[in-house]
């Protein structure tokens, strides 16, 4: 348990968090969404329904009120979807407005969105991690969060609020906070390495690939394995992730981060692509796999599984702390929705204070909620205080139009120099930046 300074610490942390990291909006044709072009809900805090206005300004709760015969219709992650029925369940019983529940994964949502928005089959209430946000609004695939903004931005952390605006508006309702750590197995691990070398010692003596055993894994994407780009002073993008003209993958020491990250495949003895969520989950569920990197979204899957505890990543042999990137899940109303003003009383209702401590005490996902941070139940939890810890050595990740060439870029980079020892580092890194900056020119 932690002591009250640690506490109040804590709390602190997350009302000046300095974060911004995987449902979608939009009333669907079968659920009586509008069949033309056009977004139903405007893109301007102008925009009306009905001949009624859809919410301005400092318009409150008790002004807006769901449209006749309004149904939504939100877009869910799995982890997440126990927890958002109940929601729609009690927002049913406040507003008489039923709210059907799809699970599309958090990665998908943005994308579904862009096709289907349009389209009018996609859901009315979407979750994006706020890397997201400026592809979606830039396209006008959002409604402005514009009947509750004032509400928004003083009950919300301040980094929450600016990751979830874009081009000065704010879109977004603010839902969570992440980043991820390092989950470790107490009967391997009774206190938490200090440092990675210090896995790859513990590595040699306890992998064991023909009994499914391993020291540690991580997913070989941009998102996870950042550490050995932003621990080395390497970075994606200059002026805080928000210059794309500035890319930093290949500077700094970067090379010799990706020749230490090599140094473990020593003791994980398998190809990039064969480290995913669903192995290494099972893999620290039955206590075969030691440490696992990993965010708040997990841990209600180890919950009465595994003895576990989360601590910070361990520090690098340059003496440095290892990078991780951090984010913030917003939930924001599709601008095709047949029914703006439920839609955006929905993602109100959905990130209240009470609500985000449900999420939390359901799933583990820490709020983004000053108040609701600051609560003992989440100040005083050591599993979340391992991720307080980390994001105190987090980068935001962009939202700047073109990070998406970034992430595909540097998934394939770092399965490529994983799974093929002979490649040059330095010249792949190179040749991976300039793929990225060529992408942004040709998007314009």
């Amino acid at each position: 348990m932690l002591g009250s300074k640690q506490r109040i610490r804590l709390a602190a942390l997350l009302t000046a968090l300095t974060v911004v990291m995987a449902g979608c909006g939009g009333g669907n044709s079968s659920s009586g969404g509008n069949s033309g072009s056009e977004p139903t809900g405007g893109s301007s805090a102008s925009a009306t329904q009905g001949g009624e206005q859809a919410g301005s300004s400092g318009e409150g709760e008790d002004e807006l009120k769901p449209e006749s015969g309004a149904k939504l219709v939100v877009w869910e992650a799995q982890e997440q979807l126990e927890y958002m029925k109940e929601i729609g369940q009690d927002f049913e019983a406040k507003y008489g407005v039923p709210v059907t529940v799809e699970v599309v994964a958090g990665g998908d949502q943005g994308k579904r969105l862009a096709t289907d928005g349009p389209s009018k089959t996609a859901a009315d209430i979407l979750t994006l991690p706020h890397d997201q946000l400026g592809l979606a609004a830039k396209a006008g695939l959002l409604l402005p969060n514009d009947a509750f903004e004032e509400e928004t931005r003083a009950s919300s952390a301040e980094t929450a609020v600016l990751a979830s605006t874009y081009d000065g508006v704010l879109y977004g309702y603010p839902k969570s906070v992440e980043t991820y750590a390092l989950f470790y197995n107490k009967k391997l691990f009774p206190e938490p390495p200090k440092t990675w070398d210090e896995i790859l010692k513990f590595g040699e003596t306890y992998t064991d690939a023909s009994q499914k055993k391993y020291a540690i894994m991580w997913e070989f994407v941009g998102y996870y394995s950042y550490p050995f780009i932003g621990g080395f002073g390497g970075y994606m993008f200059g002026d805080n992730n928000t210059n794309a003209k500035d890319i930093g993958l290949n500077k700094g020491d970067t090379a010799k981060g990706f020749e230490f990250l090599r140094q473990f495949k020593k003791i994980l003895p398998m190809n990039a692509g064969d480290i995913t969520y669903d192995v290494k989950t099972q893999l620290f569920k039955e206590g075969k796999l030691a440490l696992n990197v990993d965010g708040p979204w997990s841990v209600a899957a180890f919950k009465g599984s595994v003895d576990f505890g989360v601590a910070p990543l361990p520090k690098l042999p340059n003496g440095n702390d290892a990078m991780s990137f951090s984010g913030i899940k917003s939930y924001y109303v599709n601008s095709y929705t047949a029914y703006p003003q439920a839609a955006r009383l929905f993602a109100h209702f959905a990130s209240s204070k009470e609500n985000q401590l449900k999420n939390y005490q359901m799933t583990g996902a820490i709020p983004a909620n000053k108040e609701a941070g600051a609560d003992p139940a989440i100040a005083g939890d050591p599993i979340t205080s391992g991720f307080f810890r980390q994001f105190e050595h987090s980068v935001p990740m962009s939202s700047v139009p073109g990070v998406d060439l970034a992430w595909d870029a540097l998934k394939a980079t770092f399965v490529s120099l994983w799974d093929d020892p002979s490649l040059d580092i330095q010249s792949t890194l190179d040749g991976m930046v300039k793929k990225i900056e060529d992408g942004i020119q040709s998007k314009g």
